[in-house]
Formats: C-alpha cells, sequence, structure tokens
C-alpha cells in the first residue's frame, strides 16, 4: 500500500521527469544548442565543472557573501522592528525608506551602491537591501498583531523586557518571522547574484554566468544557473529547518 508521503513523492519526480522530457523535446526541435541546450548538454556541463576547483572557488566565494548579507539583514530588521514598535518616531522614521528600497528595481540599486561599494561585496550589500524590508515589516506586523491583554498584564506585573521578548512577542512572532524568513531567502540569491551579473567580481558565479554568456556557452550558462537553484534550494531548506528549532526552543 502507498503511503500519501510516498504518493506525493512519486508524483513530483513526475512532474521533474515531465519537465525534462519538455525541454529535451523542445531542444531536439530547434536543433540548436546555441539556442536551448539539452538537458544531457548541461549535465555534461556540470560534471565538469563538478572537477574544476575554479568552480568550487566561485559558489564559496558567492554562497558566504549572500549569507553573510542575509544574516546581517536578518539580525538587524529583527532589531530595528522591536526599536521601532517600542518608539514610534524610529518606525515613522524609517517607513519611507524601507518602502524605497522595497520598491526599486535591483539593477537600479546595484548600480547605484557599485558607487560607493567594491563590487566583492556587492553581493552582500545587495542580499541586506532586499531582505531587510521583508523581515522588518513581517516582524513589526507580528508585533502589532500580539495580544493587548497579555501586555497590560505585563505592565501590571513589571515584566522585565527579556521575559516580555521571550514569552509574550515571540510566539505570536514565530510564523511571522518564518514567513519572512522564507520569502527573503528566495530574493537574497535572486538579488545577490543579479548583483553578481552586473557587478562582475572576480571569482563569483555571477561572472561565470556572464562570461558564460558572452561566449555563447550554453550549457555552461545553463550549468551554473542550476548551480544556483540547487544552493538556493538547499540553504532555504537548511536555514528554514535550523531557524524553526531555535525559534521554538527560545518561545517556549
Amino acid at each position: 500500500m502507498v503511503s500519501t508521503t510516498q504518493r506525493t513523492r512519486i508524483i513530483k519526480a513526475g512532474a521533474i521527469a515531465f519537465w525534462l522530457a519538455v525541454w529535451e523535446i523542445a531542444s531536439l526541435l530547434i536543433g540548436e544548442e546555441l539556442f536551448l541546450p539539452s538537458p544531457i548538454s548541461v549535465l555534461e556541463a556540470l560534471a565538469a565543472s563538478a572537477v574544476d576547483l575554479s568552480f568550487w572557488s566561485a559558489v564559496l566565494f558567492t554562497l558566504e557573501r549572500i549569507i553573510l548579507g542575509f544574516i546581517i539583514s536578518l539580525s538587524s530588521a529583527v532589531i530595528l522592528a522591536f526599536l521601532s514598535y517600542r518608539w514610534r518616531i524610529l518606525g515613522i522614521l524609517l517607513e519611507p525608506i524601507v518602502k524605497v528600497v522595497r520598491a526599486t528595481p535591483v539593477a537600479s540599486i546595484v548600480i547605484l551602491i557599485l558607487v560607493w561599494v567594491r563590487s566583492r561585496n556587492l553581493s552582500v550589500v545587495i542580499s541586506f537591501m532586499m531582505v531587510f524590508p521583508v523581515v522588518y515589516q513581517n516582524v513589526l506586523k507580528g508585533l502589532g498583531d500580539t495580544d493587548r491583554n497579555l501586555i497590560e498584564m505585563a505592565d501590571a506585573y513589571r515584566i522585565r523586557t527579556l521575559k516580555r521578548i521571550r514569552y509574550i512577542y515571540l510566539p505570536y512572532l514565530v510564523p511571522y518571522l518564518e514567513s519572512a524568513i522564507s520569502i527573503s531567502l528566495g530574493l537574497a540569491w535572486k538579488s545577490g547574484i543579479a548583483a553578481e551579473v552586473i557587478g562582475l567580481p572576480d571569482g563569483s558565479i555571477g561572472e561565470r554566468v556572464y562570461e558564460a554568456k558572452i561566449y555563447l556557452s550554453m550549457p555552461d550558462l545553463f550549468a551554473s544557473t542550476v548551480t544556483v537553484i540547487i544552493l538556493a534550494f538547499v540553504f532555504e531548506r537548511v536555514f528554514l529547518y535550523l531557524s524553526r528549532i531555535i525559534l521554538r526552543r527560545i518561545s517556549r
């Protein structure tokens, strides 16, 4: 008897196989690797990259910068959201900046930031800027939705700030933080890679993507893109898993 979980996995595997078949058929119909390489060509390019030390160096370069930008942004957004909730004037001052950053296209921000920041650190800054508004606004919304009766009780019994955060605010914030992290992780990767493609820092995945495009090496371009997708997927799953464990233990 096939369980529901096994059935779901089979369906997902079938969906992946279906789109791979569509890709292969489309590649055969076009008949030109320059426009659409076959899955086999991309797989061969991935295999060639896997034994190339410079490829793993580029992966590490990009990975550590995007993770650094994400963690700094997550931490600062949570802290500033708490401060903005506590002091309304700070929230009023930050609101226009947050809305402007969220509405501005990534390419415009990248070109502007390149004036002030070295290209090697560009993906850190861009990941930070793209993640910050999402986390900040979600946390602020979660704080605003906290039960007022509990807050009044804490005021009456003069409960300290740290205990309030742990036992009153965090239980309400957990779903908001999980949602913010899930959304912003994808943004961090997309914006970070886009920043590298524009800024072209030496030894980055973005540089490899750009070079593949310049030299019309479509299998390499697809291979680099697949690498980015896999990294983003793995990082998102690992970070979400760890963050859920940490948040739920702290909020107990």
